[in-house]
């Protein structure tokens, strides 16, 4: 009877009825469900670093616009460094004019010399300025030499925008509130509602004609070979500089050949620096943005970039006025702008060669220390330039201070080897009137002081 027993037992525990089955696994799933709360996330770590981004991301922008170009002339040269301003307050600035359609601008000019002495121009290259040739023409200067360099439209302390009225160029979202707000001033409130009542039709086109003739906004100044040639030119006739001996250093010999080809007879020598078609400084990183904020906005990034590229001697203080004057009043849109001016085809040895250009004595002095394929560019521009004078210096292709005496050396011992210059005398008109008195006096014939009194004033006082 036992077994029996233990069977019976063994058979209701397992043939349990099914609801008592389901009954227990459905209270064994509440108990789990009451062990396996799910535990509360703590939400601050989140905010935490997310506020931490946004803070970092706002004292940057911050940063970067507190130490962005001011554009008030006033305020910027206040800013510039005691160097910079002693430079500045040294030189003079000439009006051109560089485009028929365009206001003109101020071209800055540094000079060091006798202006009876033979005159030598000195142009930079993009991304540069007469700044870096300042010791370089002093030294000109002390040898006898009537040394100058220009900063071209863009660079330096030229301007670097023009004032430009009219036109549809894309001024902003606040700006043309502003154009709103005024032709409402003008106008009045409900003068497009009356001109549509009268015509049927919202005056659209009249309303973007009156805003296009009056907007004026800052262009930056493209600068390419044809107007290099105009600033050039007017530079020269402004101070009565021709003939001249110039000076092209990094991308300004592709700048100024328009200029040298067609004004050859007003050209007694030319000297290339580290001359290429492309400018030593890699500008295209100035297009990229926040890349472009960093390098001009902060030092460190640009010394390294003119160390890698540029010059590996230069000083820091070389180096930051440099950067100064490039971030200021829109440099940055003005040298970028005027990259894509360049000619990129242009070719050395069919311009070296060519008929007008062919009898002008030149000398290319060339870097020593650059890399071997600035050394192989080298040969490749005296390969082009059979006629032409090579000699290395030892400096790199940015002209460091410690340097300039060595290339001011060159250029006296190249320049002293020449004849001496005739200087071109323009002959002012004779004025009307006095023309007019003259041809009198010749038709008189002995009456030859006719109209004038006589010549110490004796006699009767006036002639017949």
């Amino acid at each position: 009877m036992a077994i029996i027993t233990e069977e019976e037992e063994e058979t209701k525990t397992l043939f349990q009825p099914e609801h008592k089955v389901r009954e227990k696994e459905s209270s064994k799933s509440e108990s789990d469900m009451k062990n396996d709360k799910p535990q509360s996330q703590n939400p601050f770590p989140f905010w935490f670093y997310f506020t931490l981004v946004v803070s970092f991301a706002t004292v940057l922008f911050v940063s970067l616009s507190l130490f962005s170009s001011h554009n008030d002339p006033r305020s910027w040269f206040l800013s510039l460094p005691p160097a910079l301003r002693q430079y500045y307050s040294d030189g003079r600035t000439i009006k051109v004019q560089v485009n028929p359609d365009e206001s003109p601008i101020e071209v800055f000019v540094a000079e060091s010399g006798s202006i009876h002495s033979e005159n030598v121009i000195v142009i930079h290259g993009l991304g540069l300025s007469s700044y870096a040739f300042r010791g370089m023409i002093q030294s000109l200067g002390l040898k006898g030499m009537h040394a100058l360099a220009i900063d071209l439209p863009g660079n330096g302390f030229s301007d670097k925008s023009v004032l430009v009225r009219g036109g549809d160029r894309d001024i902003g979202m606040v700006a043309r509130f502003k154009e709103v707000y005024g032709l409402i001033q003008e106008k009045g409130v409900f003068w497009a509602f009356d001109q549509m009542i009268e015509t049927g039709d919202l005056p659209y086109e009249e309303i973007i004609k009156l805003q296009n003739s009056k907007r004026t906004s800052l262009k930056a100044i493209e600068l390419g070979s044809e107007e290099t040639a105009r600033v050039l030119g007017q530079v020269i006739d402004t101070l009565s500089l021709a003939p001249v001996h110039l000076v092209l250093h990094d991308s300004a010999l592709g700048l100024a050949s328009n200029w040298v080809s067609e004004n050859s007879a007003n050209v007694r020598s030319m000297t290339l620096i580290d001359s290429s078609v492309s400018p030593a400084l890699p500008l295209w990183v100035l297009k990229v943005p926040v890349i472009r904020e960093v390098l001009l906005g902060f030092s460190f990034g640009f010394q390294k970039l003119v160390s890698f590229r540029c010059s590996k001697e230069m000083t820091l203080s070389q180096i930051e006025a440099h950067r100064i004057l490039l971030k200021g009043r829109n440099g940055r849109e003005a040298v970028v702008a005027s990259l894509k001016m360049l000619n990129q085809s242009f070719d050395l040895a069919q311009w070296g060669n060519s008929d007008v250009i062919n009898g002008i004595p030149m000398q290319v002095i060339w870097s020593r220390e650059g890399s071997k394929e600035w050394s192989d560019e080298g040969h490749r521009v005296a390969k082009a330039l059979p006629k032409a004078k090579f000699v290395t210096h030892t400096g790199s292709r940015w002209p460091e201070e410690s340097k300039s005496g060595e290339l001011a050396d060159y250029i006296a011992d190249f320049v002293s080897l020449l004849p001496s210059s005739i200087r071109q005398v323009a002959e002012e008109p004779i004025p009307e009137k006095v023309e007019k008195l003259l041809e009198e006096a010749k038709a008189g014939g002995d009456h030859a002081h006719a109209g004038y009194t006589d010549a110490y004033g004796l006699g009767e006082g006036w002639t017949t």
